[in-house]
């Protein structure tokens, strides 16, 4: 290898060591990107009705807006008379167990009357996990602030690049050469398009999940049925754990009807993640975006793995976007060329019956060809 070379192996190593730093931020950023190409693509639909640019971004804020005020207003309220009762029901449901301990003290024998706790011991001996759990409630209360600001931080971003899509566009494509220009905004064409398909594809599964969940939840008649069905299918975004989150707040609200109707919610909400995800989002992904169901739990995996809960998050889209890139570049503009232009190299040679200095001139037009054509 020359100098320049080994300048250019250093820059790239160097570039990759700076991704890998602020992975996190360009985390947030591609957020910022996917929420923008989705409202901008729901924009073009308006202008293609013949209404204006600045009126169709409008409208498509609007309705973003609206979706999340619609949102809490369902959520929010219904869980905050939930869990006034809740906690009007804990003093009672200590006073019930105190009672049992002093029953049960009464039938066993004297001799293991000792062994029994009273409830005044047993806080006592919780005293150390009480004490964790308010400090994880510090944490938890600091992290929701944490992620309050990114919130913000990912909408003013979505902001400005809805406000003018093709110039930053035109920035990231300036950074790749000159002559692979074209085909880096075919590339990103073919993302925008696959991010709305991911986008349609969510959207069903969210709806499908919701709505199984209000049905089965009212079957069950546990309080706030349409909050709870709600918030399962906004959970839904998140692969996996999601569904596990969602049914802690309906388990505990069923609790305050019946232990069974708990344990009953518990299985409801076992089969509907099975459902969505052994049937649901594998079908609908692959019909949207052409994913396996095996590749959508393996980026599940590494992402989480490498980018912690955000990348949990954004698992599904980086996984199209990065289906497409690797698919287009490396694949096609790579290895595909590179055996198809030794196949074609050794074919000339072998049946070519032109003088050799012709051959040689052909062979190295040949290699000057572009690779992506």
């Amino acid at each position: 290898m020359n100098l320049g070379q080994w300048i250019g192996l250093i820059a790239i190593v160097l570039s990759l060591y700076i991704l890998w730093q602020i992975r996190e931020v360009m985390l947030l950023i591609f957020a910022a990107v996917v929420l923008a190409t989705t409202l901008n693509r729901l924009a073009r639909r308006f202008q293609r009705s013949g209404i204006k640019r600045g009126i169709a971004i409008f409208l498509s804020v609007t309705i973003f807006i609206a979706l999340i005020v619609v949102f809490f207003f369902l959520v929010v309220p219904p869980f905050a008379v939930e869990f006034q009762a809740l906690t009007k029901q804990v003093p009672q449901g200590l006073a019930r167990f105190n009672s049992w301990l002093d029953h049960l003290r009464d039938r066993i024998p004297a001799q293991l009357t000792p062994y029994v706790p009273d409830l005044n011991s047993l806080i006592q001996q919780a005293q150390p996990f009480i004490n964790r759990a308010v400090g994880s409630s510090f944490a938890f209360v600091s992290g929701s602030l944490e992620v309050v600001l990114k919130t913000l931080l990912v909408l003013v971003l979505t902001g400005m690049f809805l406000a003018d899509p093709a110039a930053y566009r035109k920035v990231f494509v300036r950074l790749f050469p000159s002559f692979y220009r074209r085909r880096v905004d075919g590339i990103l064409d073919q993302c925008e398009v696959s991010l709305e398909g991911w986008v349609t594809g969510a959207f069903i599964a969210m709806s499908v999940v919701g709505l199984m969940s209000v049905i089965g939840l009212s079957i069950l008649r546990v309080r706030s049925s349409l909050a709870l069905g709600v918030l399962a299918g906004f959970l839904n975004l998140i692969p996996n754990l999601g569904p596990t989150i969602s049914v802690i707040p309906a388990m505990a609200i069923a609790l305050l009807d019946a232990s069974w109707k708990s344990v009953a919610v518990l299985i409801l909400y076992f089969i509907i993640q099975q459902t969505e995800s052994n049937f649901i989002t594998p079908i609908v992904m692959a019909h949207q975006v052409s994913l396996l169901p095996a590749v959508t739990l393996i980026s599940q995996l590494f992402f989480v793995t490498f980018f912690g809960f955000l990348g949990l998050f954004l698992a599904l889209p980086l996984t199209v976007v990065a289906k497409i890139w690797v698919q287009e570049v490396l694949i096609k503009d790579v290895l595909d060329q590179w055996g198809n232009k030794s196949h074609r190299e050794t074919e000339f040679v072998l049946v070519s019956d032109e003088p050799p200095e012709k051959s040689a001139e052909n062979v190295s037009n040949d290699e000057d060809q572009p690779i992506n054509q």
